[in-house]
Order: C-alpha cells, then structure tokens, then sequence
C-alpha cells in the first residue's frame, strides 16, 4: 500500500465549514485583543509605564515601555508554538485549540481587571507583562493549530483559500479591536477614556472567547488523525498497516522534509519566507497609531482612523489573495505582495506625512498598504502548512510562525518607536518593512511552481 492510498478522502463540506469556523473564531478574539493593545499603546503607558500615571501620552519612554512588554510577549511564542503544537501532533488539534483559547481569553480578561500603577505602584507593570507572557504562550499554540486544522480539512484545490480565513480573522479581529477603540475614543470624554474607559476592550474578551471554546469543544478531528494515536498514522490504516504517510521525503515542498535537520532547515526557510509579512504587516496595521501620534502628531482619532483603513484594505485582499494562489501558486503571489512593499513602502508613507495631501489621497495610500500585506498574508498559512509533514505540522509551521513574528512582529514597535525618537527620522516604519520584504523575496524565489497543487503528506 503506497503512502498516497492511506491518505484520507477529502471530508464532507459541513465537516469542513465547521472546522473553518472553530479555528476562524480563536484567532479573531486573539488578534482582537493585539489590535486593542496597539490602539491602545499610548494609554496603556500612561497607566502602567510612566511614573506619572494617568497623564494622557505617557512619554517617549512610557510608549517605549509598553511596546518593551508586548515585545516580551513575542518571545513566549516559539515556547507557546512548541508546547501546543506537540499536544496538537500528538494528541489531535482539538485539545491544543481548546487549551489556547482558554488561556487566551483568561489572560485578556484579566488585563481589564488589572490596577493600575496610580493604584499599586510598580507591580502593575510587571502583572501586566506576566498577563502578556501567558497571552504570548496562548498565541504562539494558536496559529499552528488553527492552520493545521483548516488545511487538512480544504477540499481539494482550495488550502491556499482556506489557510486564508486565519488571516481574514487576523485582520477581521485588528479591526474589531481599532473599531472598538474608535468606538470609546468618539463617545469618551480623553479622561475617562485613560482613567476606565480602555478597560471595556480587553472585558469583552469574555464573552468572545467562550463562543470561540464552545465551538472549539464541539470539533471533530481531521480525517486520519485520531487523538492520542501515533503521530501520521492513518486512520485506516490497521495494526499491520502503520505505514506513515508523513514520511515521503522531498525538499520543502508538500512532500515534506524527511529527517529533524531537515525540519529544522524548513523551519529557517519558513521563517525566511514569512518575514516580510511579520515586518510589514506589524509596521504597518499595528504601531502605526502610536507612531502617526508621537512622531508625527496626528491627534488619536486620525491615527485610529488611518489604522482601520489599512486593516480595511488588509482585509480585503487576503482571500482573493488565497484564492488566486490555489490557482496561479503561491509563489507569484507572495512575491508580488513582497516586492511591493520593498518598492513602494517610501512613498506611501511620504503621501501620509505630505501636508499637501488630500484626506483622499492619504486614505488610498493605507489602504493600498494593507492589500500588499494582504498579498502575502493571504498565501501565507497554506505555504507554511506545505512545508511539514502531518506528524509535524502544527510544531513545525507554528514554530517557523512564531520565531518570524518575536523578531520582526513583537521588535517593531519597541524598534520603530525607539529609533524615531533616537534620530528624528520618521520614515523609519518605511526602512523596516521595506527592508525585511527585500529579504524576504528572496527566500520566496525558492518556492516551486507546483507546490500548490500536490497532495499533503
């Protein structure tokens, strides 16, 4: 019996939907929650960060302090990919994606709940970066999880489409999280907004989350994989017939890498491959409301305006983006979103800073920034699924994931905003995203053509 005969036949449609659902739903109220703590930034430092608690702005220091914390929490991630991603390969991608979307809402819940520093002094900070540490284990499970799950559910020809609702979630949870803080911004008076207001965001977390759980416990396994069974073996396949259809070896393509070196060489590649859209894609729909306030002073309803029309344009490109990779590849995709952003980065941020532009022109210039990252976005989860054998894949892809979003992702803000202030020099989002999707291109070059049409292993 060949490796192919024991792959398992694609799983009814209703199967299929919800699983997309399930995994759908814990990254909208993860990404939610990062959204709300970038909007966010600048209250959360005069709360938490600045010896001087509840002064609106907080200081350069303060901000610097707070994207320090959320940085922290990115470097709980590779931890978080590694822990949940071997429950997820060992004991079925069910109890991963409960555990994490359990904890995730716990530790955002509790965020709201926190005393600020006016009230206990210097332990508020560090409660709130422990908080963040344990969100940064919770995201670092989720993601792995989540893609595994959607893409071994795809009928075939559709993995780039259905990888693509993990970042259609992402983006529809950024924009949740900066419509609700535009939301309190337009309603609240600025010193209930900094004194009670900023708390109602990560409150709702609550009930998001527990919708996410209930659907979550209510999920079927992937075909072939049953829990607590050997990891790639299939489901129909009897005791004589452990034949593992993980194994099949080949470069980074779906046939998988065969060995642990060549995993972890996958792992770098993947990491290579997905730096641009970690750069760009934080630089761009996450500090870009603290930067448009501290270092070009913009008042915080601009900025948070600005931010969901990027995350408008970001959402809006990711599953034609998916699609259009089931049918064309995803390496022409990628490369296009990639290249973009390393041409084009420059002068759509000059077109924001520019005080003779139009609020038309400044509105099409994020937005077209949000469909390069779209571009890459969307392709994305499916490329990385790709790359690991099933035995693998929520370790593998999760890690490669995790390792590309603590160095460019969780860095950006703390870099961005410490390096604007250091030189004055305020197209600096524009160095570090263009810089990091020239990179990146070139690791894309090394997809093949075909990949998006083999089967998973």
């Amino acid at each position: 019996m060949t490796p192919t005969e024991l792959l398992p036949a694609p799983p009814p449609h209703a199967a299929a939907r919800r699983a997309l659902l399930a995994g759908s739903a814990g990254n909208l109220v993860e990404w939610y929650e990062f959204g709300v703590y970038g909007c966010f930034a600048t209250v959360i430092a005069a709360n938490f960060f600045t010896p001087h608690p509840g002064t609106p702005g907080g200081g350069a220091e303060a901000l610097v302090a707070t994207y320090a914390s959320f940085a922290l929490a990115f470097f709980f991630r590779p931890v978080g990919a590694l822990l949940f991603g071997r429950i997820g390969d060992r004991f079925g991608r069910r109890p991963a994606l409960v555990l994490v979307i359990g904890l995730m809402t716990l530790a955002t819940t509790l965020i709201g709940l926190l005393p600020t520093r006016a009230d206990i002094g210097a332990a508020a900070p560090w409660l709130l970066t422990f908080l963040r540490v344990l969100q940064g284990l919770s995201a670092g499970g989720e993601f792995g999880g989540a893609v595994s799950l959607m893409v071994e559910y795809a009928p075939p020809g559709r993995r780039g489409l259905y990888g693509a609702w993990q970042s259609f979630t992402v983006a529809l949870g950024l924009l949740a999280g900066a419509g609700t803080a535009a939301a309190l911004a337009a309603v609240l008076p600025a010193e209930a907004l900094y004194a009670w207001g900023w708390r109602i965001p990560f409150l709702l977390a609550l009930p998001l989350g527990t919708v996410a759980l209930w659907l979550r416990a209510a999920l079927e396994e992937p075909p072939g994989a049953p829990p607590g069974g050997p990891p790639g073996r299939s489901a129909a396949a009897g005791p004589t017939e452990a034949v593992d259809a993980t194994d099949a070896t080949g470069p980074t393509g779906p046939t998988g890498p065969a060995g642990p070196g060549e995993q972890a060489r996958a792992v770098v590649l993947g990491i290579g491959r997905i730096m641009g859209w970690s750069a760009a894609g934080y630089a761009f729909l996450v500090v870009l409301p603290s930067h448009l306030q501290s270092a070009l002073g913009a008042s915080f309803r601009d900025a948070l305006l600005a931010t969901a029309l990027v995350n408008l344009g970001f959402a809006a490109s990711i599953l034609p983006a998916g699609l259009l990779s089931d049918r064309v590849g995803r390496r022409p995709v990628m490369l296009g979103g990639a290249l973009g952003i390393a041409v084009l980065a420059h002068p759509l941020l000059h077109l924001l800073q520019s005080p003779g532009a139009s609020p038309q022109t400044r509105a099409a210039a994020v937005l077209t920034a949000g469909v390069l990252v779209g571009l890459l976005a969307g392709p994305g989860p499916a490329m990385l699924a790709e790359m690991f054998p099933r035995r693998v894949r929520c370790t593998g892809l999760g890690l490669s994931y995790a390792l590309a979003n603590a160095v460019f992702s969780g860095c950006a803000g703390l870099f961005i905003t410490a390096l604007t202030a250091r030189t004055a020099d305020t197209a600096i989002p524009a160095h570090y995203a263009a810089g990091a999707c020239a990179l990146s291109a070139v690791a894309l070059l090394t997809l093949r053509g075909n990949d998006h049409r083999e089967p998973l292993r």
